[in-house]
């Protein structure tokens, strides 16, 4: 490699060059070889790609027996890679990114914002359930570590982010945790909770009471909300057949609010064929955001997703690595390498 022409090239010349190149095909430059990878690397390249639009991918969540049977796996002889498994809609193919770089054991990642993954991770030399919260950046390899928090949080909040100074709520029925890198004090702030529920959602408030909803409870059945493209919020759930109380569904409704006017539009419709996949199964986890959102269900072994990128298009994602019931959760990780932890 060392005779190689391409090394008689200028370092400005050749970042010049490969700054042109779209995200993936940097990527996929980046593990050629170690001279390839430390010039992409390189700040002074970072540089020349900040302008690259971010690649939208979706992201699974490990099962929840990979993230609370972790003793089983310290008595094992058997060391496993861990990785973070995404779906490229766009390339129609499934990618994974290595976790070995984060001194932790068990990585479980539970969500993304800005480029950047916030995982639970277990301290390598903790003989009891120790874990922390870190955010890490899988492209470039560089991660921070939260402040320590108890592990009964890491067992029962949900977190949530936002790409604003990595703000971060880990949030219970009782109580929430609030972090930013503009707290002075480098520690979370505690407030009180009192939901009904633990919740589930990044979206657990909007503003609207339940009036404002008009009639869609009367028409759809267990909605859940996920972030829409641009002031757009979605709501899915089943459609009823009728408007009696334990009315059946006869397929899976997609509905778009437009916040600034709240109005109501049909964003999309599951095909019957598609649904009959689905019919039977007591459990339903729908994950995603902006215009692609997946539909998991129990013993279905594939992904469904609904499209709307260029015209709403629903079609099987096929090969969903891991194993367990095939009950998939998951969110949407926008990766870049300009993101910085």
């Amino acid at each position: 490699m060392d005779d190689s022409p391409i090394n008689r090239l200028p370092q400005d010349i050749l970042h010049q060059i490969f700054s042109s190149l779209p995200l993936r095909q940097i990527m996929v430059c980046r593990s050629v070889s170690k001279l390839f990878n430390q010039m992409l690397t390189a700040p002074t390249f970072m540089d020349l790609i900040t302008t690259q639009p971010p690649l939208r991918f979706l992201a699974l969540r490990p099962p929840h027996h990979h993230h609370h049977h972790h003793h089983q796996r310290q008595n094992s002889h058997v060391s496993s890679v861990p990785y973070l498994h995404v779906f490229d809609p766009d390339q129609n193919q499934w990618l994974r990114f290595s976790l070995s770089f984060l001194p932790f054991r068990s990585p479980h990642p539970v969500a993304s914002a800005n480029g950047l993954i916030y995982l639970w991770g277990e301290s390598p030399t903790s003989i009891e359930s120790n874990r922390s919260l870190v955010v890490c950046n899988p492209l470039t390899r560089q991660f921070q570590v939260l402040p320590q928090l108890g592990s009964a949080w890491s067992r029962h909040g949900s977190v949530l982010v936002n790409s604003v100074n990595h703000r971060v709520m880990v949030l219970t029925e009782l109580a929430a945790l609030y972090f930013s890198n503009t707290n002075k004090t480098n520690s979370w702030l505690t407030f009180s909770a009192n939901l009904p529920s633990k919740p589930r959602s990044p979206i657990s408030n909007i503003g609207l009471k339940r009036h404002e909803w008009g009639d869609i409870f009367d028409i759809i059945k267990r909605p859940r909300l996920v972030r829409g493209k641009g002031n757009k919020l979605l709501m899915i759930g089943g459609l009823k057949s009728n408007f009696s109380l334990n009315s059946s569904c006869s397929t899976i409704l997609i509905l778009r609010l437009d916040l600034e006017r709240l109005e109501w539009e049909e964003a999309g419709r599951m095909p019957v064929e598609m649904y009959r996949s689905f019919q039977e199964s007591s459990k339903l986890k729908v994950f995603g955001g902006g215009d692609r959102v997946c539909f998991s269900a129990k013993r279905v072994g594939k992904l469904a997703l609904w499209d709307d990128c260029d015209g709403a298009v629903w079609r099987w994602i096929e090969g969903v690595p891991g194993g367990g019931d095939g009950l998939c959760r998951g969110f949407v990780f926008e990766a870049s390498l300009t993101a910085l932890p």
